[in-house]
This record gives structure tokens, sequence and C-alpha cells, in this order.
């Protein structure tokens, strides 16, 4: 079983998103149906978003207000709890690669900044060409317009199209993952929940797997993800889970995000608060299934 995302806002994805999606499930179920883990078709599905460009991930990764790409990434496996994440990555074209690298070749969880970049450089993983080329500094009057309220940025942009993904194998392990961009015009130095486990990700084989995209400020404060799999994990079924999670979120701290959620047994769950969801799943019957709005 595999679910994707593409992000949560008020802009409905586009044709060219839905394909994405579309073909990210596909090669994420193929790996499984190879008899690879989990966790291996996670980082396939997101490294086919962060390579497209079509999403604030990877390639497509916005700037922040120094006009620099600095990107967030994570990925979790259930059975051992085994993670990985980094933060304020620059110039890589597969964050989650990286989020991977800190996961099985370093003793730690998170690496940041030029730390994070030189562990991904020194495994030479792929970079992004792109970077210094196509990416524009931010002009003097927009870094003194949103310097005077960052929050502001993250309201009026109602777009919050981090990538993620949850996948469950035939032995039973739970892998999910996250990679963004962060959000336009951010400060330099800002970190959302993507990489913060337990916020934009979490898997525990014992509850389930979960990927969040939103407003990364509101779902660190609830540590979101690991919510809903302890929810999961105490009987609650991923439709009630999600729906308790989001709705705490609006009525605490009047936050804004969508989940994906999946239990060990194979039951899911999609949900957000936003108007749109870009977002899929398959079992591997039929076609992919991808909409941009999930009740």
């Amino acid at each position: 079983m595999v679910l994707i995302h593409g992000g949560a806002g008020d802009r409905k994805p586009n044709a060219r998103q839905r394909r994405c999606l579309t073909e990210a499930l596909a090669a994420g179920f193929q790996i499984l149906q190879s008899h690879m883990s989990a966790l291996e078709a996670v980082e396939a599905m997101i490294r086919l978003l962060e390579g497209s460009g079509l999403f604030n991930a990877g390639c497509g990764s916005r700037l922040q207000l120094d006009g620099i790409r600095r990107m967030d990434a994570a990925i979790m496996e259930g059975r051992h709890l085994q993670a990985g994440a980094v933060a304020g990555l620059e110039k890589i074209r597969h964050p989650i690669s990286a989020a991977r690298l800190v996961m099985e070749r370093t003793k730690h969880v998170l690496l940041v900044g030029r730390h994070a970049t030189g562990l991904a450089r020194r495994f030479k993983l792929e970079l992004d060409v792109s970077a210094g080329s196509s990416a524009r500094p931010t002009s003097k009057s927009d870094t003194r317009k949103n310097k005077k309220n960052t929050l502001s940025v993250y309201e009026n942009l109602a777009q919050y199209d981090t990538v993620g993904a949850v996948a469950l194998d035939r032995e039973g392990t739970i892998a999910a993952g996250a990679s963004t961009g962060g959000i336009s015009q951010m400060l330099p130095g800002r970190v959302g929940d993507t990489p913060l486990i337990g916020c934009g990700v979490y898997a525990d084989n014992a509850g389930g797997g979960v990927s969040m995209t939103g407003i990364g400020e509101t779902i660190i404060r609830l540590a979101l993800a690991k919510q809903i799999a302890m929810d999961l994990k105490q009987g609650a079924n991923p439709p009630l889970a999600t729906r308790r999670a989001l709705r705490e979120l609006v009525q605490r701290i009047q936050g804004a995000a969508g989940a994906l959620v999946l239990a060990a047994d194979g039951r899911y769950a999609i949900g957000h608060t936003t108007r749109w969801m870009g977002a899929g799943y398959w079992r591997g019957r039929g076609k992919p299934v991808v909409a941009d709005r999930f009740g």
C-alpha cells in the first residue's frame, strides 16, 4: 500500500502535478511488488516529486529572503524506529536521500546547514544544477515588505506544497517521509515541521505511519504526526485519528494542515483542513487514485 501527497492549501493542484503524483504512486508500488522495503518505496516516490520541479521540494523549492534555496527532509521506518533528517540543505537535488544517509550512515537523527550539505556531497548525492542559475534573488522591496511581518507571508501564501509519502511493505513495515523547500520569503534559519521527527513525519509498526503538510509552526506545537500515530496505537482507526488531530489543530491554535495516515493493518486516511490537497493512494488494484480534495 502506498500513499502520496504534494501539499495542501488554497491553490488547486494542476494537471501536471496530478500526473506526477500518479507516476510516483506507480513507481512506489512497483518497488513493493519487487519485494523491496517500504523505506525504499517512500524514498523513490519523494525523489520523483523532488526532481520534477513541480512542487515546493528539491528542484522546485522556494527562495528564502536572501535568495537561497534551503531544504528540509525526513524519513523514518517503523520496525526499529530508525529515522534521519536534514534541515537547511543547499544545492542538493534529492534532500530525502540525504535524510536517509543521516539515518543509515551516522548515529544521528538530524543534521543541519552546511554540515548536512557536506555529508550529502561526501556521499556524492546528485546536485541541483539549477540552484545557482535559475534562482532569482529577492528584490529589496520584497525583502523590506516581508521583514515587517513575516507571519503574514505564511498566511497570505495559503499554499504549503511540501511533498510526502507513506508505504506498507509485505513484511509489515511502515515507512514515512517528507521533503520541503519551506515557505517563500521565510527568514533564513527558519525550520518547519518536516525534519522534526514526530511533527512532520512519524512511523511505528505498532501504530502506523504519518506524513504531514501545512503551516509548520502549528504542526510543531502539537507534534501532530506522533499524536496521530499514538492514537492509532491505542486503537483508533485512521479516519478517526486524523479527524481528531486536525480538529484540535484548528480549534486550539487555528492551524492548517493535511495528513497522510496509514495503519499497520493497511487501513488509511487522507485528511486536510485546507481547501485543497493534492494526494493519492494505491493498493495495486485498478489504477492509482489521485485527487485534489478529500473528505
